[in-house]
């Protein structure tokens, strides 16, 4: 088949012919229909991932039909169009019986763990586990945006911090995956604030139905402050940090209303220091969201279908497999285009 891949850390990206791959007793292979390209997978790329071994082909969310089933798999079969979390569980562990599966202690990632969906085939371990079903009417880049980004967004504010309609929430980047927490709070009825240092990020934002926006650049944080207390002068219930900064983090946690939530999303570079004596105070809630296990699809999937959320909004550009090496630079270099680069195989 034909696929993306590397064969050094920071080196050239082709496109190869390799083996395709094979399902195992209980995985299976699917035939790539999209693939998201994704910050983290610029991340592989670089060798930021210590479970990513050379040669490697990135991509991690994918949508695509089932081609091969291994002999114990028992809920999919040949012919299904199905996506899969980007942790994908074991199973058996102790976190995945507790129904936790984005926490899976033996968890295995496409695109990380071993080769992923910038490929005409990509393998998908414990299949009736991880597998996901997509109705066939719902667009290609919206079910592949599901596996990553969109899940992480629908996980930590539908599941953990329990958002309702009419609440104030509160989101601090506006990259991939901090649009698509805007769009979910959005669709479930909340008055969203969005805070990002790049004004054609924050035009997008509102666009996708932010109710107001705040350009950060050259603002003092007791400016910031002031800013979001004439939005919101009680404070938000619940702020959302997507960038994984010292100091936006620490916004997000100023913003809050007292018993308001946090979600942290961003992954961060060095262990900030985190004001506790608010979290005390003012009886904040700290929720940590890494992916969502696949027992949990079906609310943000009927939500999808239902159109009240359209990931493929933030679709922005469609590209094939030769054009990969060259948007993945761009990204890598910050010259990527407005919204989501979708791959079509």
């Amino acid at each position: 088949m034909r696929a993306v891949r590397f064969e050094a850390f920071g080196g050239p990206l082709a496109v190869q012919d390799v083996p395709p791959p094979v399902a195992g007793a209980r995985g299976a292979v699917l035939a790539v229909e999209a693939s998201g390209l994704c910050r983290s997978d610029v991340h592989a790329w670089a060798g930021h991932d210590a479970s990513v071994r050379l040669p490697h082909v990135p991509g991690h969310e994918l949508v695509g039909r089932v081609v091969s089933v291994g002999s114990q798999v028992a809920a999919f079969g040949v012919g299904q169009r199905v996506t899969a979390p980007f942790v994908c569980a074991c199973g058996r562990c102790p976190e995945c019986a507790s129904g936790n599966g984005q926490v899976c202690r033996n968890q295995t990632q496409p695109g990380f763990t071993h080769d992923g969906s910038f490929a005409e085939l990509v393998r998908v371990e414990e299949a009736d586990e991880n597998l996901v079903a997509v109705p066939e009417d719902v667009d290609a880049g919206a079910a592949a945006l599901l596996g990553c980004r969109f899940a992480t967004a629908y996980r930590g504010l539908v599941l953990l911090a329990r958002v309702r309609a009419g609440e104030a929430v509160l989101v601090v980047g506006c990259g991939g995956v901090g649009l698509s927490a805007v769009m979910v709070a959005v669709a479930l009825g909340a008055r969203v604030v969005a805070v990002d240092v790049d004004a054609a990020a924050l035009q997008r934002a509102a666009s996708l139905g932010a109710a107001a926006t705040i350009d950060s650049s050259s603002t003092a944080p007791e400016e910031l402050d002031a800013a979001l207390r004439q939005v919101h002068p009680d404070g938000v219930q619940v702020s959302v940090e997507a960038l994984g900064r010292a100091e936006t983090i620490d916004l997000a946690l100023r913003s809050l209303a007292a018993r308001g939530r946090h979600v942290q999303i961003g992954l961060v570079p060095a262990e900030p220091v985190v004001r506790v004596s608010r979290v005390v105070s003012h009886e904040l809630v700290l929720l940590g969201v890494h992916g969502m296990s696949a027992r949990d699809y079906p609310g943000l999937v009927a939500l999808v279908a239902s159109g009240r959320l359209r990931p493929q909004d933030l679709v922005g550009t469609w590209i094939g497999l030769d054009d990969v090496p060259a948007a993945m630079a761009a990204t890598a270099q910050g010259r990527s285009p407005a919204g989501v680069t979708m791959i079509r195989p």
